[in-house]
């Protein structure tokens, strides 16, 4: 029997498979590392996600915040209609946790400095697109006698086209088509659906609608919007419009001479109450006539002002507030008197709590101009009872932004939210300073 002899492994092949070995290990143990990093970075990615939408839900949260603070801020104004003094609210950088928050403003002009305005934004200082006039409408910027008729037609209650305007026959042929309209306008937005309405027109230079000249809307062509470069922001006609004002109906009428008789004697002597009748006679349309007309003092006008109304008790401008392009547009005032009007307000912001200064500032009297306070006095006011707020708000460490539109009407006696609208998707709207400063507060940390 032969036995058969075991060869020694030659130590030049076991050198080779542990090398093999140690190779396939390494190989091993670099996929398990790759893995390892890639769910690092998929957390890592997943925790700055969840981080920003923490950061989301604050900054909503923070909106919720300020509309219960400013349906408080509205409620305890001096007297219904009286706009609250800017110094008794907070509107810029407030805090709500670890959220922050600013009302975004508006001013009559703004160039290129790129700092927004704060504060709540007067709806009355708007035209009422369900009440104003064609004639009123053609006085904007960006207008065109077409585009004025077609807005008459979208809420007129009838199918007849008025000349140069657009009824259903003409919606009806677009793609996809649709009907006019036929009744009043339920928000400034609907304008979009309006026969020659282009995003141009509506937005203008201001394309997300903060009231602000950015840098990319004063740079030409190079990015959107187009723009003329000339350092100044023209605001497109959405800037212009409200469907929100109205005065309580349930105000003492100037053109009812029981109704003013019983303010009357309720606030002044029975001989005066007697003589500031007798000047009226069976009465007159607006508060501004009556004031003129009463020869009243101020001190005497200021105390019963709040509970005087017109014939008219939607869609008054109130003159305190209003822009120029707005009150040019106010029969009886046109271009120059709205100017003059916007000049005195800025050298006189101390005399503005009553309507009786428009007679200082035109020098109107109700005998030799009678005619224009009859035009101008029934849609001038000056009060308010509908204001929006244009809140921008961002979460912890300037994170989550969040952007909305909320208006609030007080024309019933406690203000409520009346309208909401989302504009986060407009992009950012505080401008580069606050942006830069979040960015370096974030960096701090």
């Amino acid at each position: 029997m032969k036995i058969a002899r075991l060869h020694p492994i030659s130590p030049f092949v076991a050198r080779g498979q542990r090398g093999s070995v140690l190779i396939i290990v390494l190989w091993v143990a670099f996929g398990l590392v790759a893995v390892a990093l890639y769910f690092a970075q998929s957390m890592s990615l997943e925790l700055r996600a969840s981080d920003n939408r923490v950061a989301a839900i604050e900054a909503e949260q923070a909106i919720n915040g300020a509309a219960r603070y400013l349906t408080n801020v509205l409620g305890h104004v001096d007297e219904p209609g009286m706009r609250p003094d800017i110094l008794t609210y907070r509107s810029e950088a407030v805090p709500v946790g670890e959220a922050t928050y600013w009302l975004v403003g508006r001013e009559d002009t703004r160039t290129l400095d790129n700092v927004p305005t704060f504060g709540l934004i007067d709806e009355a200082s708007k035209l009422n697109l369900n009440t104003v006039t064609q004639a009123m409408l053609e006085q904007l910027p960006w207008m065109t006698p077409e585009l004025a008729a077609a807005i008459i037609d979208w809420r007129d209650t009838n199918e007849d086209v008025t000349q140069g305007g657009a009824e259903s026959e003409t919606y009806l042929k677009l793609n996809p088509p649709y009907r006019c309209k036929n009744t009043n306008f339920e928000s400034a937005a609907e304008l979009r659906l309006v026969s020659g309405m282009t995003l141009q027109t509506l937005f203008g230079e201001d394309a997300n609608l903060n009231g602000i000249l950015d840098l990319n809307e004063n740079d030409g062509d190079i990015s959107t919007p187009s723009d003329n470069r000339d350092g100044r922001l023209d605001a497109g006609l959405l800037e212009y419009f409200t469907v929100y004002t109205a005065h309580p109906s349930t105000l003492t009428n100037v053109s009812d001479p029981r109704q003013l008789a019983t303010l009357l004697e309720s606030k002044f002597s029975a001989d005066r109450a007697n003589q500031i009748l007798a000047r009226v006679g069976t009465g007159v349309p607006s508060v501004l006539e009556f004031y003129l007309v009463t020869e009243m003092s101020k001190d005497e006008f200021v105390q019963i002002e709040g509970s005087l109304r017109g014939t008219n008790v939607v869609g008054l401008i109130n003159v305190n507030t209003a822009s120029e392009a707005v009150l040019t547009c106010i029969p009886g005032l046109g271009t120059e008197f709205a100017q003059t009007l916007v000049n005195y307000r800025k050298t006189n912001p101390d005399k503005l709590s009553t309507l009786g200064w428009v007679k200082d500032a035109l020098g109107w009297t109700a005998g030799s101009d009678l005619q224009r306070i009859r035009q101008a006095g029934p849609w001038l006011t000056g009060r308010s009872y509908q204001f929006s707020a244009d809140i921008a708000a961002v979460g912890h460490h300037g994170r989550g932004y969040r952007r909305a539109r909320l208006v609030f009407d007080s024309v019933d006696g406690l203000p409520r939210l009346k309208y909401r609208q989302d504009l986060t998707g407009l992009g950012w709207t505080l401008g580069p300073r606050i942006r830069e400063s979040l960015q370096l507060a974030r960096d701090i940390r």
